[in-house]
């Protein structure tokens, strides 16, 4: 029951990326024969502009839509492509699992919140059990 391990190279099937493309023009070129009334009883001179213009449309989204993937394509690493992908891509390297980030006891203090903890450099902020000079009436 162990599933192969997707690729990135699974990922980048450029049948897959003509068919969102395709997908894209077709509802470009769908939005605008409905906005230009393609699909109600009008003269054949407006029939006929509002398919050209969807063609259009729907051409010029599928060029953009393949464009714009393949350019994303180039940011991606040749050596990374046969690797797998088993954690969050954006997720950053270092950061611990979402599972062990309660139990975690690192840090200034253990039983210290996150409030009480001071950031590097700053002054510690006071808490309830010390007295705070600025709140006491000055005569």
């Amino acid at each position: 029951m162990t599933d192969k391990p997707t690729t990135r190279k699974d990922l980048m099937k450029p049948v897959q990326l003509l068919g969102l493309a395709f997908i894209a023009a077709l509802f470009a070129g769908f939005v605008t024969l409905m906005s230009m009334g393609f699909f109600q009883s009008r003269p054949a001179d407006q029939i006929q502009n509002a398919l050209i213009v969807a063609l259009v449309a729907a051409g010029a989204t599928f060029i953009v839509v393949l464009v714009s993937v393949a350019l994303m394509l180039l940011a991606v690493d040749p050596a990374k492509v046969t690797a797998t992908v088993d954690r969050p891509l954006l997720l950053p390297k270092d950061a611990p699992d979402a599972t062990a980030s309660g139990t975690s006891t690192s840090g200034p203090a253990a039983g210290a919140t996150a409030t009480d903890a001071a950031a590097p450099g700053q002054p510690a902020r006071p808490t309830a059990d010390t007295p705070d000079d600025d709140a006491a009436p000055k005569a």
